[in-house]
């Protein structure tokens, strides 16, 4: 796919069932609310993979992230989407995310997406692709709740919820 917003994209409701497809552009455009898959990756430390997204991407641009990660393709499953982004956005082969839980990700203006959340530990090098992270970096919880919390980073606000989530989701 050379164009991101042109790629096809399930449709969903708010059970999360497929109601249709359209392209991404169309999607965000409308608010259509869609599938996204997100991979918390530490490393044998424990660190967790922190990048800041490049300024071309179509949403957020610039913003930092603690999650690879994206859009579920229309007819992709979340585990297939969850193996391919990460193994795309690290620059790897052979990760092994783990299903952790699913939430619906609702904000002003027109922000709407299932996010299936994962886990995933990676103990080699990795080669972000340079079309999406723009820095990367592996920060201890400290380090990343230090960014998130004193607004030191514009943080992406999905992946801001879904690390509360996770925080959350963890501590249970």
């Amino acid at each position: 796919m050379t164009n991101p917003a042109e790629e096809l994209l399930d449709v969903v409701d708010a059970q999360d069932h497929v109601i249709g497809t359209a392209p991404r552009a169309e999607v965000y455009r409308k608010g259509l609310t869609h599938r996204c898959v997100f991979i918390l990756v530490r490393d044998p430390q424990g660190r967790i993979f922190t990048h800041r997204r490049t300024d071309t991407k179509l949403f957020a641009p610039g913003a930092y992230d603690c999650f690879v990660g994206g859009v579920v393709g229309a007819g992709e499953t979340y585990a297939g989407a969850a193996v391919r982004e990460a193994e795309e956005e690290l620059g790897v082969s052979g990760i092994r995310p783990v299903p952790l839980f699913k939430f619906l990700f609702e904000a002003e203006p027109l922000l709407s997406w299932w996010c299936d959340m994962y886990e995933a530990r990676w103990d080699g090098p990795v080669s972000p692709q340079v079309e999406e992270v723009a820095w990367h970096g592996w920060l201890t919880e400290e380090e990343l709740a230090q960014r998130l919390d004193g607004g030191e980073w514009d943080f992406v606000p999905d992946g801001r919820e879904a690390y509360r989530r996770y925080l959350e989701h963890r501590s249970a």
